[in-house]
């Protein structure tokens, strides 16, 4: 997965780039095919539930090559401190406009890291009635895994490293960089 492209200026902090933009852009057409199959079939639009800020870029991208009804929520959780670290209590900052109730939602989440934002949003979306619940997450660090969460659609197992670009972020910075890169250890 690795690319040979070289790091636009003043990314001195960044290790190497982990995928690609093109790898990007295959995977994410791959996943809309499989949730275009999956619910072709279906008259209610599908809820595509964006959590906010990091799974944006992978949101839009994916909902532009979908090809069946739906429509775009977002959330906003934190289970993040202010230096990166991980706190590990989740906060919701910002909830959705319409209500799920008896809807067809799929959570769209930049990284699996403990589970624990996961876990929480799919145990409030059942508690509010929707009539099913998938995943749908770019990275996955199964290493980090702390809570257990079921992913109908994966992106990318990636290790345990820090990552940014394509919506993930370091202090607000990187985040609109067209492929994922590994950062050096942060100090």
């Amino acid at each position: 997965m690795s690319s040979s492209l070289a790091l636009p200026p003043l990314t001195e902090d960044l290790k190497q780039v982990l995928i690609d933009a093109d790898t990007i852009s295959r995977r994410v057409t791959e996943i809309a095919g499989s949730i275009n199959r999956k619910y072709k079939d279906e008259k209610e639009p599908l809820v595509l539930v964006g959590v906010l800020k990091g799974s944006f870029i992978f949101l839009s991208d994916l909902v532009r090559k979908l090809d069946i009804p739906h429509v775009v929520e977002f959330i906003a959780i934190s289970s993040y401190g202010n230096n990166g670290s991980q706190q590990g209590e989740v906060r919701m900052i910002m909830d959705t406009r319409e209500s799920l109730m008896g809807k067809r939602v799929l959570i769209v989440e930049d990284i699996l890291d403990s589970g624990n934002t996961l876990s929480y949003l799919i145990e409030l979306f059942k508690s509010r009635g929707v009539k099913s619940i998938e995943t749908a997450v770019f990275l996955d660090k199964p290493e980090r895994h702390k809570a257990h969460v079921d992913i109908q659609y994966m992106g990318f197992t990636i290790p345990d490293v820090w990552v940014v670009g394509y919506g993930l972020d370091y202090k607000e910075k990187y985040r609109t960089l067209p492929y994922i890169a590994e950062m050096y250890p942060v100090k």
